[in-house]
């Protein structure tokens, strides 16, 4: 069977399709992706209305390019699966109406897929060992950060979410205080990589509270009060990056592991934007190697980190097998989206 995956939740125009065994067994056959991130550079953040505008101008070109790519036909596509929410509400708009429009064309089932739930399904496509559950599932990107507890494949717990701003945004507008450029993720921990903190101190926010909620506002003013106060910080931008970088890496990795133990986990798994990060990456399987060895341990190929078509068509086949889908006219999209 095969999944063609449309994914346009913010600033990327995405669309993959999938092959799937008859184990289930899952292969990427294409990938397409029309970046918008040089376009958003000059305003150091996402704008709405360029984003969707550059949505309609190529989605039906990338999805073109992906069935060419993957040697697919649109009657051999056996579902079309799509991010319905959360996002930008024009942006969710273009890949919606287009994903409509071929369902009614091709008279093909649709899935509509939670962002946040494709994020954490990229950790299925083509795991190096089969993921058991329950799973403890960190998700971190610009706009969510959840601790989502998966007791069995689509069946899905918070039990921890941001209160303020997501990891992501603390990235980018630390980023931006520091002005060294956007997206801030990558470019902060380029930098940190030559930066020591040493006098430098920015707090681990809500590691002490008795939940497994995030909050990284205080974390930002810290970041804006210190380089107030420093009339030399412009010469210490690594420094500042490396501790900013620690600051984000140690809260989260705190709270899962914490909410691992509490849950009594097999695997913990890393999706999301921000799972690209080195730092991220290696120190939760550091943590979790030493302090829950009975553990796995599972993260997504970089690839599959920012936001991509493969991780929603990966979802959607699991939606696909307990029969949820749609007809083109009773898909509705939901900016706000929750998961469950």
């Amino acid at each position: 069977m095969y999944i063609l995956g449309i994914e346009t939740s913010c600033d990327e125009t995405a669309a993959a399709v999938l092959g799937f065994s008859p184990s289930g067994r899952a292969k990427v056959l294409s990938n397409i992706v029309s970046s918008q991130i040089e376009i958003h550079q000059k305003y150091g953040g996402v704008v709405p209305e360029i984003a969707a505008r550059e949505h309609v101008l190529h989605i039906i070109p990338v999805v073109n390019e992906a069935l060419k790519k993957a040697e697919v036909k649109p009657a051999q596509i056996t579902a079309i699966a799509v991010t319905a929410g959360p996002g930008l509400v024009t942006s969710l708009l273009a890949g919606v109406e287009t994903a409509k429009t071929l369902a009614y064309v091709w008279q093909k089932p649709l899935i509509p897929v939670n962002h946040i739930e494709g994020h954490i399904y990229a950790n299925f496509i083509a795991p190096t060992e089969p993921i058991q559950f329950p799973a403890m599932v960190l998700t971190v990107s610009g706009g969510h950060t959840n601790l989502v507890l998966l007791k069995k494949h689509l069946r899905y717990k918070i039990i921890g979410e941001t209160r303020d701003d997501a990891a992501g945004e603390a990235f980018d507008k630390g980023a931006k205080m520091l002005g060294v450029g956007y997206p801030g993720g990558p470019i902060v921990s380029k930098l940190a990589q030559a930066g020591k903190a040493d006098a430098i101190k920015l707090p681990r926010p809500m590691l002490g509270s008795a939940g497994f909620d995030f909050s990284f506002s205080g974390l930002k003013t810290a970041l804006l009060y210190g380089l107030k106060k420093d009339k030399n910080w412009a010469k210490k931008i690594p420094a500042y990056c490396h501790e900013l970088q620690e600051a984000i890496v140690e809260t989260l990795v705190a709270k899962t592991i914490k909410a691992a133990k509490q849950y009594r986990v097999k695997t913990v798994m890393l999706s999301g934007g921000v799972a690209a990060n080195r730092r991220l990456r290696e120190f939760l399987a550091e943590t979790v190697k030493q302090k829950l060895p009975e553990a796995q341990f599972s993260l997504p190929q970089l690839a599959y980190t920012t936001d991509n078509a493969p991780m929603i068509a990966m979802a959607g086949y699991y939606r696909f097998k307990q029969k949820k889908t749609v007809k083109w006219e009773k898909l509705k999209m939901d900016c706000n989206l929750e998961l469950k």
